[in-house]
């Protein structure tokens, strides 16, 4: 895996950020700090990339699972320490998942599988964070199931 972070000029605190799959994204930081508030702060993608990373395997888990599945949410929520470096000490992962008649074992499940055994961004930050996970499940009613054959 190869990524090249550059800042962007003499004037604020851009990055470009590109990723070896070809992806760019740019980060920012705090106008206190010298930027400009124009796009996420870098511990901001950790959170996210690591909010994605954990989805990602929930959405695999439980279509491997045969479970109808047809939405996913994550609302992290992290604290960091009060000083240098400023590591995050505590995320919460509440999921919303939406689907047909999902299990809810079979959900927590999956979310368990992945942040013990699957996701490894949050297996590295559970080095110097306190974990915890929630879960609700929403019945989606709108469209037909996937697993359902025509009569």
């Amino acid at each position: 895996m190869e990524a090249t972070v550059r800042w962007t000029g003499s004037s604020g605190m851009s990055f470009l950020a590109e990723t070896g799959s070809g992806h760019a994204v740019l980060m920012d930081g705090a106008p206190d700090g010298g930027g400009r508030n124009l796009a996420p702060r870098p511990m901001e993608m950790v959170l996210l990339g690591t909010g994605g990373c954990s989805a990602y395997d929930v959405v695999l888990i439980l279509r491997k699972g045969k479970q109808d599945i047809r939405g996913c949410d994550v609302k992290l929520t992290a604290e960091r320490a009060e000083i240098e470096p400023k590591v995050f000490t505590k995320i919460n992962f509440h999921f919303v998942v939406r689907g047909r008649q999902l299990k809810p074992n079979l959900v927590e499940r999956a979310i368990k599988l992945s942040h013990e055994k699957y996701c490894s961004a949050s297996i590295m930050l559970a080095k110097t964070a306190e974990m915890t996970h929630s879960f609700e499940i929403i019945e989606d009613l709108e469209l037909p199931s996937e697993h359902q054959t025509a009569a």
